[in-house]
Protein backbone atom coordinates (compact mmCIF):
# COMPACT_ATOMS: atom_id res chain seq x y z
CA UNK A 1 0.00 0.00 0.00
CA UNK A 2 1.29 3.61 -0.81
CA UNK A 3 -0.51 7.09 0.27
CA UNK A 4 0.79 10.20 -1.36
CA UNK A 5 1.60 12.26 2.27
CA UNK A 6 3.08 15.68 3.41
CA UNK A 7 6.62 15.18 4.96
CA UNK A 8 8.94 17.16 6.99
CA UNK A 9 12.43 16.59 6.56
CA UNK A 10 13.56 19.15 8.59
CA UNK A 11 13.22 22.96 9.35
CA UNK A 12 11.37 24.53 6.44
CA UNK A 13 11.81 21.38 4.36
CA UNK A 14 8.23 20.12 3.28
CA UNK A 15 7.01 19.09 0.37
CA UNK A 16 4.27 16.23 -0.89
CA UNK A 17 5.84 12.54 -1.29
CA UNK A 18 4.72 9.03 -2.39
CA UNK A 19 5.09 6.56 1.08
CA UNK A 20 4.93 2.97 1.81
CA UNK A 21 1.79 2.03 4.50
CA UNK A 22 2.61 -0.45 6.54
CA UNK A 23 -0.31 -3.14 6.25
CA UNK A 24 -3.57 -2.86 8.59
CA UNK A 25 -3.19 -5.58 11.28
CA UNK A 26 -6.23 -7.21 13.32
CA UNK A 27 -8.33 -4.36 14.33
CA UNK A 28 -7.21 -1.34 12.07
CA UNK A 29 -9.28 0.53 9.67
CA UNK A 30 -7.93 2.43 6.13
CA UNK A 31 -9.22 5.87 6.31
CA UNK A 32 -9.15 7.73 2.72
CA UNK A 33 -8.50 11.56 4.16
CA UNK A 34 -10.62 14.48 2.76
CA UNK A 35 -9.41 17.58 4.81
CA UNK A 36 -6.62 17.60 7.29
CA UNK A 37 -6.13 20.99 9.87
CA UNK A 38 -2.54 22.41 10.04
CA UNK A 39 -1.54 23.72 13.37
CA UNK A 40 -0.12 27.03 14.08
CA UNK A 41 1.38 25.26 17.63
CA UNK A 42 3.01 22.01 17.47
CA UNK A 43 3.37 21.99 13.58
CA UNK A 44 4.44 25.34 13.26
CA UNK A 45 7.49 24.53 15.72
CA UNK A 46 8.76 21.58 13.99
CA UNK A 47 8.46 23.82 10.44
CA UNK A 48 10.85 26.36 12.19
CA UNK A 49 12.66 23.74 14.11
CA UNK A 50 12.21 25.51 17.72
CA UNK A 51 9.99 22.00 18.84
CA UNK A 52 11.53 21.62 22.54
CA UNK A 53 12.97 17.91 22.87
CA UNK A 54 9.96 15.65 22.59
CA UNK A 55 9.14 11.99 22.95
CA UNK A 56 9.73 10.51 19.03
CA UNK A 57 10.66 13.76 17.53
CA UNK A 58 12.68 13.41 14.82
CA UNK A 59 12.83 14.45 11.11
CA UNK A 60 11.72 13.28 8.55
CA UNK A 61 8.00 12.95 9.70
CA UNK A 62 4.64 13.49 8.43
CA UNK A 63 2.88 16.23 10.40
CA UNK A 64 -0.52 17.04 11.94
CA UNK A 65 -3.07 15.56 14.12
CA UNK A 66 -6.58 16.50 12.89
CA UNK A 67 -7.77 14.81 10.22
CA UNK A 68 -11.40 14.01 8.78
CA UNK A 69 -11.96 10.90 6.06
CA UNK A 70 -13.90 8.06 4.98
CA UNK A 71 -13.72 4.37 6.16
CA UNK A 72 -12.17 2.56 2.99
CA UNK A 73 -11.58 -0.33 4.60
CA UNK A 74 -12.41 -2.60 7.98
CA UNK A 75 -12.89 -5.32 9.62
CA UNK A 76 -16.07 -6.27 11.08
CA UNK A 77 -14.64 -6.75 14.74
CA UNK A 78 -13.87 -2.97 14.16
CA UNK A 79 -17.35 -1.81 14.88
CA UNK A 80 -16.75 0.35 11.97
CA UNK A 81 -18.07 0.00 8.18
CA UNK A 82 -16.83 1.26 4.66
CA UNK A 83 -18.13 4.88 4.05
CA UNK A 84 -18.34 5.81 7.77
CA UNK A 85 -17.31 9.66 7.75
CA UNK A 86 -14.81 9.56 10.80
CA UNK A 87 -12.17 12.17 12.45
CA UNK A 88 -8.52 10.33 13.24
CA UNK A 89 -5.87 11.87 15.54
CA UNK A 90 -3.35 10.94 13.16
CA UNK A 91 -1.16 7.66 12.94
CA UNK A 92 1.68 6.04 12.85
CA UNK A 93 1.34 3.61 10.13
CA UNK A 94 4.28 4.92 7.37
CA UNK A 95 7.22 2.80 6.24
CA UNK A 96 10.23 4.14 5.02
CA UNK A 97 11.93 5.48 8.03
CA UNK A 98 9.24 8.27 8.17
CA UNK A 99 8.20 9.15 11.56
CA UNK A 100 4.58 9.21 12.52
CA UNK A 101 4.80 11.10 15.46
CA UNK A 102 1.62 13.19 14.50
CA UNK A 103 1.06 11.63 11.03
CA UNK A 104 -2.43 13.34 9.92
CA UNK A 105 -1.19 15.09 6.54
CA UNK A 106 -1.45 12.12 4.49
CA UNK A 107 -4.39 11.23 2.06
CA UNK A 108 -4.78 7.63 3.79
CA UNK A 109 -3.77 6.59 7.37
CA UNK A 110 -3.82 2.81 9.00
CA UNK A 111 -4.72 3.11 12.51
CA UNK A 112 -6.42 1.32 15.26
CA UNK A 113 -9.91 1.19 15.04
CA UNK A 114 -10.04 2.48 18.79
CA UNK A 115 -8.37 5.70 17.63
CA UNK A 116 -10.71 7.27 15.26
CA UNK A 117 -14.30 8.77 16.18
CA UNK A 118 -17.40 8.60 14.22
CA UNK A 119 -18.67 11.82 13.24
CA UNK A 120 -21.68 13.42 11.19
CA UNK A 121 -21.64 12.71 7.66
CA UNK A 122 -22.37 16.64 7.61
CA UNK A 123 -18.96 17.95 8.37
CA UNK A 124 -17.08 18.75 5.85
CA UNK A 125 -13.55 20.17 6.11
CA UNK A 126 -14.84 21.24 10.01
CA UNK A 127 -14.92 17.76 10.54
CA UNK A 128 -11.00 18.51 11.23
CA UNK A 129 -11.66 20.86 13.93
CA UNK A 130 -13.13 18.33 16.25
CA UNK A 131 -9.36 17.44 17.78
CA UNK A 132 -8.78 21.25 18.70
CA UNK A 133 -12.37 21.83 20.18
CA UNK A 134 -11.47 18.77 22.46
CA UNK A 135 -8.08 20.47 23.61
CA UNK A 136 -10.53 23.38 24.40
CA UNK A 137 -13.04 21.55 26.45
CA UNK A 138 -9.85 19.41 28.09
CA UNK A 139 -8.92 22.96 29.48
CA UNK A 140 -12.66 23.78 30.94
CA UNK A 141 -13.33 20.35 31.94
CA UNK A 142 -12.38 18.74 34.79
CA UNK A 143 -12.33 18.70 38.93
CA UNK A 144 -12.39 22.47 40.89
CA UNK A 145 -11.97 24.03 37.40
CA UNK A 146 -14.02 27.36 36.88
CA UNK A 147 -14.78 28.98 33.95
CA UNK A 148 -12.98 31.52 32.18
CA UNK A 149 -13.72 35.02 32.53
CA UNK A 150 -11.08 36.53 31.01
CA UNK A 151 -9.12 34.26 27.71
CA UNK A 152 -6.14 35.70 26.25
CA UNK A 153 -5.51 35.91 22.52
CA UNK A 154 -8.59 35.20 20.02
CA UNK A 155 -6.97 32.61 17.84
CA UNK A 156 -8.86 29.07 16.84
CA UNK A 157 -8.26 28.17 20.72
CA UNK A 158 -9.52 31.27 21.75
CA UNK A 159 -12.43 31.45 19.90
CA UNK A 160 -13.13 27.53 20.92
CA UNK A 161 -12.90 28.41 24.92
CA UNK A 162 -15.10 31.01 24.07
CA UNK A 163 -17.65 29.74 22.26
CA UNK A 164 -17.38 26.50 25.11
CA UNK A 165 -17.95 29.10 27.90
CA UNK A 166 -20.54 30.52 26.59
CA UNK A 167 -22.16 27.64 26.04
CA UNK A 168 -21.57 26.55 29.91
CA UNK A 169 -23.74 29.53 30.82
CA UNK A 170 -20.46 31.82 31.03
CA UNK A 171 -19.89 35.32 29.81
CA UNK A 172 -16.12 35.96 29.23
CA UNK A 173 -13.69 38.79 28.01
CA UNK A 174 -10.86 37.78 25.29
CA UNK A 175 -8.04 40.15 24.57
CA UNK A 176 -6.70 40.38 21.87
CA UNK A 177 -3.70 42.50 20.46
CA UNK A 178 -4.20 41.71 16.15
CA UNK A 179 -7.01 44.48 15.60
CA UNK A 180 -8.41 42.15 12.71
CA UNK A 181 -8.54 38.75 14.95
CA UNK A 182 -10.56 41.03 17.13
CA UNK A 183 -13.78 40.03 14.61
CA UNK A 184 -16.32 37.23 14.73
CA UNK A 185 -17.14 37.43 18.23
CA UNK A 186 -21.12 35.98 19.09
CA UNK A 187 -21.98 36.72 22.43
CA UNK A 188 -18.59 37.84 23.93
CA UNK A 189 -16.55 40.96 24.13
CA UNK A 190 -13.29 41.06 22.51
CA UNK A 191 -10.92 43.92 23.47
CA UNK A 192 -7.92 45.60 23.36
CA UNK A 193 -5.49 44.62 26.42
CA UNK A 194 -4.75 47.94 26.65
CA UNK A 195 -8.09 48.75 27.20
CA UNK A 196 -9.16 46.86 29.78
CA UNK A 197 -8.49 48.13 33.54
CA UNK A 198 -10.41 45.05 35.32
CA UNK A 199 -8.03 43.42 37.91
CA UNK A 200 -10.44 41.45 39.51
CA UNK A 201 -10.33 37.95 37.21
CA UNK A 202 -10.96 34.79 38.94
CA UNK A 203 -9.96 32.79 35.89
CA UNK A 204 -7.73 33.85 33.03
CA UNK A 205 -7.32 31.24 30.35
CA UNK A 206 -3.72 32.04 28.30
CA UNK A 207 -4.42 30.38 24.60
CA UNK A 208 -1.32 32.65 23.25
CA UNK A 209 1.33 30.41 23.99
CA UNK A 210 3.10 33.97 25.07
CA UNK A 211 5.49 32.72 27.61
CA UNK A 212 6.23 36.26 29.06
CA UNK A 213 2.20 37.28 30.04
CA UNK A 214 2.59 35.44 33.74
CA UNK A 215 3.62 38.59 35.39
CA UNK A 216 1.03 40.86 33.47
CA UNK A 217 -2.23 38.71 33.53
CA UNK A 218 -0.87 38.09 37.76
CA UNK A 219 -1.56 41.49 37.94
CA UNK A 220 -5.16 41.46 36.78
CA UNK A 221 -6.24 38.34 39.12
CA UNK A 222 -8.67 38.05 42.07
CA UNK A 223 -6.92 37.17 45.38
CA UNK A 224 -6.79 33.38 44.84
CA UNK A 225 -7.53 33.32 41.53
CA UNK A 226 -6.25 30.80 38.65
CA UNK A 227 -4.27 31.14 35.52
CA UNK A 228 -4.81 28.42 33.19
CA UNK A 229 -1.66 27.58 30.64
CA UNK A 230 -3.91 26.60 27.71
CA UNK A 231 -1.54 27.02 24.90
CA UNK A 232 2.23 25.66 24.24
CA UNK A 233 5.25 27.31 25.48
CA UNK A 234 8.35 27.08 23.81
CA UNK A 235 10.19 28.72 26.44
CA UNK A 236 10.68 29.05 30.03
CA UNK A 237 7.50 30.26 31.82
CA UNK A 238 8.35 31.99 34.74
CA UNK A 239 6.71 34.90 36.45
CA UNK A 240 7.90 37.32 39.61
CA UNK A 241 6.97 35.72 43.31
CA UNK A 242 5.78 38.52 45.25
CA UNK A 243 2.46 39.83 43.34
CA UNK A 244 1.87 36.29 42.81
CA UNK A 245 2.31 35.25 46.63
CA UNK A 246 0.08 38.47 47.49
CA UNK A 247 -2.64 36.97 45.42
CA UNK A 248 -2.37 33.77 46.27
CA UNK A 249 -2.31 33.05 42.62
CA UNK A 250 -2.95 29.00 41.16
CA UNK A 251 -1.12 27.92 38.03
CA UNK A 252 -2.85 25.53 36.03
CA UNK A 253 -1.01 23.06 33.13
CA UNK A 254 -4.21 22.13 30.56
CA UNK A 255 -2.76 19.42 28.30
CA UNK A 256 -4.50 17.86 25.26
CA UNK A 257 -7.59 15.75 25.02
CA UNK A 258 -8.19 12.48 26.14
CA UNK A 259 -10.93 10.24 24.68
CA UNK A 260 -13.95 11.52 27.12
CA UNK A 261 -13.30 15.08 25.84
CA UNK A 262 -13.69 13.72 22.27
CA UNK A 263 -16.87 12.26 23.23
CA UNK A 264 -18.34 15.38 25.13
CA UNK A 265 -16.93 18.00 22.02
CA UNK A 266 -18.75 15.16 19.50
CA UNK A 267 -22.32 14.95 21.25
CA UNK A 268 -22.10 19.47 21.73
CA UNK A 269 -21.30 19.96 17.72
CA UNK A 270 -23.87 17.31 16.47
CA UNK A 271 -26.16 19.13 19.00
CA UNK A 272 -25.69 22.56 17.90
CA UNK A 273 -24.58 23.42 21.85
CA UNK A 274 -21.00 24.17 20.08
CA UNK A 275 -20.62 25.15 16.82
CA UNK A 276 -17.72 25.13 14.58
CA UNK A 277 -18.40 27.68 11.62
CA UNK A 278 -16.14 30.10 11.05
CA UNK A 279 -12.98 28.84 12.43
CA UNK A 280 -11.59 27.86 9.27
CA UNK A 281 -10.12 31.15 6.97
CA UNK A 282 -8.00 28.80 4.62
CA UNK A 283 -8.46 25.99 2.22
CA UNK A 284 -5.70 24.60 0.22
CA UNK A 285 -5.47 21.73 -2.10
CA UNK A 286 -3.16 19.23 -0.66
CA UNK A 287 -1.06 19.26 -3.69
CA UNK A 288 -0.03 23.10 -2.66
CA UNK A 289 0.60 22.15 0.96
CA UNK A 290 4.15 23.92 0.48
CA UNK A 291 2.77 27.45 0.27
CA UNK A 292 -0.40 26.12 2.43
CA UNK A 293 2.16 25.49 5.45
CA UNK A 294 3.98 28.73 4.83
CA UNK A 295 1.00 30.75 4.80
CA UNK A 296 -0.34 28.91 7.85
CA UNK A 297 2.13 29.85 9.98
CA UNK A 298 3.45 33.33 8.71
CA UNK A 299 0.12 35.17 7.48
CA UNK A 300 -1.10 36.78 10.60
CA UNK A 301 -5.16 36.46 8.72
CA UNK A 302 -4.74 32.98 8.69
CA UNK A 303 -6.72 31.78 11.29
CA UNK A 304 -7.35 27.93 10.49
CA UNK A 305 -6.14 26.71 7.08
CA UNK A 306 -7.26 23.52 5.89
CA UNK A 307 -5.65 21.11 3.20
CA UNK A 308 -8.04 19.33 0.89
CA UNK A 309 -6.84 16.01 -0.32
CA UNK A 310 -9.50 15.30 -2.61
CA UNK A 311 -7.93 15.71 -5.81
CA UNK A 312 -5.01 13.76 -4.37
CA UNK A 313 -4.08 9.87 -5.33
Amino acid sequence: MHTTAVILSGPRELGLQSLGLLPPGAGDVVVEIAHSGISTGTEKLFWAGTMPPFPGMGYPLVPGYEAAGEVVEAAPETGFRVGDRVFVPGANCFADNVRGLFGAASRHLVTAASRITRIDAGLQAEGALLALAATARHAIAGFNTALPDLIVGHGTLGRLLARLTIAAGGCPVVWETNPVRRMGAVGYDVIDPETDTRRDYRAIYDASGANALLDVLVRRLAKGGEIVLAGFYTEPVAFTFPPAFMKEARFRIASEWNADDMVATRTMVESGALSLAGLITHTASAVDATAAYATAFTDPDCLKMILDWKATA
